[in-house]
């Protein structure tokens, strides 16, 4: 930048013959030079932007002088030193060349040369200069017009063949320029032009990357010039791939790889290598023996991860029959092998890559042939039976209908009858080690089948142009192998007519069970398929989980169950008993029964509950014992939801309701580990929600009851979960189960180690004496052999049970630690339940027995582990009291036949929050009885109805509103914060705050009439500082309520007033001389109330008596304490206005100016004295008749002793050693001080004069600097006059000295 700000000062003086009115363009403001500033930043946004301001601004003003200036600036920018300004350069050359095509290209391109002059630049700018000629040729190639201009193209050429030799700091760029000019030539210019200079490149194709690069560009571009008889001229053979050129070419392509692997691509050669062997039709050799047999043989990463991306760029050039060649090859083997290699974090992952290969060959090719000749060659990689491609892979959304349908088929005939012999199988190292095991084929087996069934599943969620036929063919296909086996072949049933060639064991049907619940997952949320209106209809609703026709998924494949369990030739893998049938029966008429319906009630409710029963029907495969019993209870709930007769009933036998068992159900279901049973649960709760009853409701809030956890039901519950749930979590648990321990047990754990060592040391005790090893008169000696091997036995064995009894231990600890965390799981699942019901049931009266139990739970919480799981359930329990209890717009409007219980709970809440020792969960409660005062005041009472008129303002409305306490007994209300309000004022360590109370008053101002006087009682009665000090604080928030005024009269205002200047005044009577830190508050809160207070009295010209607050505050205005304290201050004078008493000002005691001495005048800003400007310096010493010596002197003695400069120091008198007046005496061409012609003693006379004056001017500058000065301490004035005294002694000796020096002078 500073560069460019040099060029800018000194571009008018040298750049005069160039521009014909250099200052004129420079004169026409900054906004013309600041686009070639903004230009050279690098932001590319600034860039691009500063280009086209540039263009327009040319266009418009159409000067011939900013346009050769813009020349001119932008071809010197081309070699900047930054980086980013290079690029910005020439950009704008090519786009102004572009705009304006009169500019001969040739002459640029020479002013580029001139400029950039690499013969002639130093040394150090070889580097810009490279560049800048590399960039010029680009500005011209950029701009369009280069190939039109063949004399600008052949000398452009031969410039990028120079700058190939300067490879130290460009690299490849010209090489790679040259090559895509080259492919922009139209074929006669390249023949007529280009080809004579390009001829040594060409015919040197086999020697660097770069010109075989050039040489594969011109046979694509131009196959009538470079044809097979002129290749053979150039290099000796008319095709480039053939088994001659073998070796060459893998050389090349080996260092391409090496010189390129930073760019993580496939380099341009090689692919255009690719396409010439195509063109020649030796595509077989290149891949045979360029790619297998020679670049694969190299053991480097970099040429490995070229043939990796050559294999999936080569996917779209080649014909069906090249692929199947390419897929089955060693390119495969190898890629196979590097992806399960590379399974660690560390290591470079290709699959990522490759997949995005895939992706683009399937979504830009048309032939369905192709698209499943790629998928099953990739398919068909596999690492002892399991494929290398995801099988949760996305590539199938591009798949035609037809391939799609294919490859479904494809993978299905894999599954039935497993040919491993097509599968490009391969083995990493650890596992050809690990071969001992003979079962090797029913392993491979397995895991292809594992890979197909979960590829068959994500087919569903990841294609795009599915249709229902296929989904349901998936989703039958799944259901059958997991739960059902063929007994013979069946045409009738598809999945049966082909019988496995490996039946399907234990394993797979657990394997292909799990995916198929997954599946089910995936069907509930699928949105709906088709192109019909219909199911457009459906979509816009967002209704998912069902066919265009309305029909569940789910009960599609019910029936389709039914249907196989009619069949004989079709066997259950865990046939239904007699019980079991009914249950099915029962469940299949039920669902047909609400599919009737669906249309009469609500089809949402109805949904719900169908989905829950089909469910429960298909995991009655899965756990028939289990299910039974919930499908049976599930089947009379549903019975007695959507019967008429139940509704009528009011159910008060002593016998569940269909509601309480419903929830008991659902409660089971959350616990299950299947996430489409829980979702489920949670959709069918909200449909119960308006029916549940307050048992039904006990039975959720007794989950998250302490007492409740011992019950032995929940315990089974967690149990079942348990078990079904972290087999896997208990596996990796068990490995680390030494070191999990929890900390806040350690204690008991000590002290149980120190039992068992207890107890082992006298069993050991014992064990030794029995062998007799501990007795004094018998030595080890005595011992035989057989009494030692007995010893050593029971020695061993007691160390085996004692190792025995620790494992136990740990395993019992860590059992209960998993059991804590499933419990707490449980627990956060149930909590939605609690969240659903007070969303969508906000005015439901049960809604108040939620909130002690939820109060409960967030104490629990408080007081329990610190860790993250506690943490995280803490925050959602609070969140929902917060979000979904307490700031809920929606609250119970029937409140009138429970008034007397929800003032009971308010009661209690208040009182617990009193009792708590915890601030934080005292906030819980005290904001819970505020939702309670919400819901009873927006309630009407039934005895006094609200008064209505037809004509009434807003602000009426609002009073009326305030006014109307709704069912809310003040009286008794206000007892109970009175209370509490009371506690908070006097009791040491309250958990209540300051903020609650407020909280109070701001939202019910209908509470501060009552509380008002407590407040007013304890500014005194308070037994602490900070007590009072809220006292003030909270009764000053109360008066400032605008809604206070609406329920007092004005003499209870006047007299609320006036009793509060009273208080406030006796307050202030108890301040201690010396005011304690504590004291300090409590006089701010004091008197920023008062304030308000005689506000107040003054502004509505109450009738107050003020003397004493006067008498009271009069005497604080001398305490130290409160003048030192800024805040006080300014309260205390704040308060002191009203009174009619003004802060006195300070004196400033300034300091007293000396005697005659007269005020300076003030110079004028921004001017210097004429005696100080460098032309005036000569003319002043001149006018004044002396040299310059006496005029310099003058600057010594300002100075202290000691101080003069070097330059002083240098003339001495000839004959001694004292100094000359100043070198100014010798410029002016006097010799001596006194001067010739000059007379001794006027001239003496009139120097000292003149020193005089000038000692008065600094004197009187000392005196006006002091005068402006602030005050200082009176010891420091001492110390400066001790300093003025100093300096007058130093001047009377300079005197002194200059008399002595004055004679000799003269001499």
């Amino acid at each position: 930048m500073a560069g460019m700000e040099l060029g800018e000062q000194t571009e008018p003086r040298g750049g005069g013959a160039a521009v014909t009115d250099p200052r004129g363009v420079l004169r026409q403001g900054r906004a013309f030079l600041d686009f070639f500033w903004d230009i050279a930043k690098p932001e590319q946004e600034v860039r691009l932007a500063a280009t086209e301001s540039l263009l327009r601004h040319l266009r418009e003003g159409k000067k011939d002088d900013e346009l050769k200036y813009t020349l001119k600036r932008l071809v010197e920018g081309l070699g900047a030193t930054r980086e980013a300004a290079r690029p910005g350069f020439s950009l704008a050359l090519a786009q102004v060349l572009q705009a304006f095509e009169e500019i001969p290209l040739c002459s640029i391109l020479e002013q580029i040369k001139e400029k950039h002059n690499l013969e002639k630049v130093k040394k150090k700018l070889v580097r810009n200069a490279a560049f800048g000629n590399f960039f010029g040729v680009m500005a011209l190639f950029q701009s369009g017009r280069l190939v039109k201009d063949r004399k600008a193209l052949l000398e452009s050429i031969q410039l990028l063949q120079q700058l190939t030799n300067h490879q130290t700091h460009l690299r490849d760029l010209p090489r790679k320029t040259l090559i895509d000019i080259t492919s922009e030539v139209p074929e006669t210019v390249f023949e007529e032009v280009l080809f004579d200079i390009l001829q040594g490149d060409l015919s040197s194709a086999f020697t660097s990357p770069e010109n075989l690069h050039l040489l594969l560009v011109g046979m694509q571009k131009f196959p009538g010039v470079l044809k097979p008889k002129k290749l053979k001229k150039l290099f000796g053979s008319s095709t480039v791939v053939n088994k001659e050129n073998v070796s060459r070419l893998v050389e090349l392509l080996k260092s391409t790889a090496k010189s390129e692997k930073e760019d993580k691509k496939l380099p341009s050669v090689v692919f255009d290598l690719l396409q010439v062997a195509l063109k020649e039709g030796a595509f077989e050799l290149f891949w045979n023996e360029v790619v297998e047999n020679g670049l694969l043989k190299e053991k480097s990463g970099p040429v490995s991860y070229m043939c990796y991306r050559l294999l999936g760029s080569a996917l779209p050039l080649l014909s069906l029959e090249q692929l199947q060649v390419v897929l089955k090859g060693k390119v495969m083997l190898h890629y196979g092998e590097h992806v399960v290699a590379t399974q660690s974090p560390q290591g470079f992952k290709f699959a990522a890559e490759m997949e995005g290969y895939i992706d683009t060959f399937l979504s830009g090719c048309d032939d369905p042939e192709r698209q499943l000749a790629v998928m099953m060659g990739f398919s068909t990689l596999t690492n002892q039976g399991r494929p290398v491609l995801l099988s949760a892979s996305r590539v199938v959304r591009h798949l035609q209908a037809v391939a799609l349908q294919k490859y479904i088929s494809w993978l299905k005939d894999m599954f039935l009858r497993p040919d491993l012999d097509c599968c490009l199988d391969f083995s990493s190292n650890r596992q050809k080690q690990n071969r001992q095991n003979a079962d090797i084929a029913q392993q491979k087996i397995a895991r292809l089948r594992k890979w197909i069934m979960h590829r068959l599943v994500n087919i569903i969620e990841s294609a795009t142009r599915k249709e229902e036929s296929l989904v349901m063919d998936i989703a039958r296909f799944c259901f059958f192998h997991a739960f059902f086996v063929a007994k013979k072949k069946n045409s009738q049933i598809a999945e049966a007519s082909v019988l496995p060639s490996e039946p399907l064991n234990e394993r797979d049907h657990t394997e292909t069970e799990n995916y198929f619940f997954g599946l089910l997952q995936t069907l509930n949320t699928l949105p709906v398929l088709g192109d019909t209106a219909k199911a457009a209809a459906l979509r816009e609703k967002h209704v998912h989980g069902v066919t265009a026709e309305g029909k569940l998924w789910i009960f599609l494949l019910v029936e389709y169950a039914n249907k196989l369990l009619s069949t004989e030739h079709v066997k259950a893998v865990k046939p239904f008993t007699e019980e079991q049938r009914d249950i099915w029966e029962r469940t299949l008429q039920s669902a047909k029964n609400l599919q009737k319906k669906e249309n009469k009630s609500d089809s949402a409710k109805v949904g719900a509950f169908q989905q829950l029963l089909l469910s429960m029907a298909i995991h009655l495969f899965k756990n028939q014992s289990e299910t039974v019993e919930v499908l049976s209870d599930l089947l009379n709930c549903t019975e007695k939801a959507f019967s008429k007769e139940a509704k009528k009933k009011k159910a008060d036998s002593s016998e569940p309701g269909w509601v309480e068992v419903m929830v008991e159900i659902l409660l089971s279901l959350l616990a299950q580990p299947s996430l489409l049973l829980r979702r489920i649960s949670k959709s069918v709760f909200v449909w119960i929600c308006p029916s549940l009853t307050k048992r039904g409701l006990q039975l959720i809030l007794d989950v998250f009851d302490p007492n409740q956890e011992q019950n032995e039901e929940s315990a089974v519950v967690v149990m079942e979960e348990s078990n079904k749930k972290t087999k896997s979590a208990q596996d990796t648990d068990e490995e680390g189960s030494e070191d999990s321990s929890d900390e806040d047990n350690t204690d008991s754990e000590d002290e149980e180690n120190e039992e068992v060592d207890d107890n082992f040391r006298s069993q050991l005790m014992k064990v030794l004496q029995g062998g007799n090893a501990l007795e004094e008169d018998q030595s080890d000696e005595e011992l035989d052999d057989d009494a030692m091997m007995a010893l050593d036995k029971n020695i061993s064995a007691l160390f085996a049970e004692q190792q025995k009894r620790i494992q136990a231990k740990k395993d019992e600890k860590d059992r209960m630690r998993k059991e804590k965390i499933l419990r707490r799981d449980f627990k956060a699942k149930v909590l939605d339940l609690i969240d659903v019901f007070l969303v969508k049931q906000a005015e439901n009266p049960l809604v108040f027995d939620i909130i002690e139990p939820l109060l409960q739970l967030i104490e629990q919480c408080m007081s329990s582990d610190s860790d993250k799981q506690e943490v995280d359930f803490l925050q959602k329990t609070a969140s929902i009291f917060k979000n979904s209890l307490c700031r809920n717009k929606q609250y119970c409007k029937r409140v009138a036949s429970l008034q007397e219980d929800v003032h009971a709970l308010v009661q209690r809440l208040v009182k617990k929050a009193c009792k708590h020792t915890d601030s934080a969960v005292a906030l819980y409660y005290f904001s819970a009885s505020l939702y309670l005062l919400k819901v009873l005041k927006g309630n009407t009472s039934s005895a006094v109805p609200p008064p209505e008129s037809k004509k009434q303002s807003d602000k009426a409305k609002q009073a009326c509103q305030l006014l109307n306490p709704g069912c809310l007994n003040v009286k008794k209300v206000a007892a109970v914060y009175q209370q509490a309000l009371t506690q908070f004022l006097s009791k040491r360590n309250s958990p209540l705050t300051c903020s609650m109370f407020h909280d109070l008053f701001k939202r019910f101002p209908i509470m501060c009439k009552p509380l008002v006087d407590t407040l007013v009682e304890f500014i005194t009665a308070a037994a602490r500082q900070h007590q009072q000090a809220m006292a003030c604080l909270l009764l000053h928030r109360v008066l400032l309520l605008q809604e206070l005024k609406l329920f007092v009269t004005e003499e209870e205002w006047e007299d609320l007033i006036s009793r509060s200047i009273s208080q406030v005044t006796q307050c202030l009577k108890t301040l201690g001389k010396p005011i304690m830190k504590a004291e300090k508050e409590k006089v701010a809160k004091s008197l920023e109330l008062l304030n308000f207070l005689l506000k107040t009295v003054k502004g509505q010209k109450l009738s107050v008596g003020l003397a004493e607050v006067e008498q009271v505050l009069l005497p604080l205005q001398q305490l130290e304490d409160i003048r030192s304290s800024p805040r006080l201050d300014s309260l205390y004078w704040n308060v002191m206005r009203w009174l009619n008493h003004t802060k006195p000002k300070k004196d400033k005691t300034a300091t007293k100016p000396r005697q005659g001495a007269e005020p300076p005048k003030r110079k004028k800003k921004g001017f210097l004295p004429e005696s100080k400007k460098r032309k005036n310096r000569k003319k002043g010493v001149q006018e004044n008749g002396v040299g310059a010596g006496e005029d310099g002197e003058a600057a010594p003695e300002e100075q202290p002793l000691g101080a003069q400069t070097p330059k002083k120091k240098k003339g001495l008198v000839p004959g001694g050693s004292k100094k000359l007046p100043s070198k100014g005496v010798r410029e002016n061409g006097v010799a001596e001080a006194g001067g010739g012609d000059l007379p001794t003693a006027d001239g003496g006379d009139a120097v000292a004069d003149k020193k005089k004056k000038r000692k008065r001017k600094n004197r009187k500058r000392k005196g006006a600097a002091g005068d402006e000065a602030e005050q200082v301490p009176a010891a420091k004035k001492t110390k400066g006059s001790v300093v003025q005294e100093n300096q007058k002694k130093q001047d009377k000796a300079k005197k002194k000295r200059k008399v002595k020096q004055a004679p000799v002078v003269q001499e």
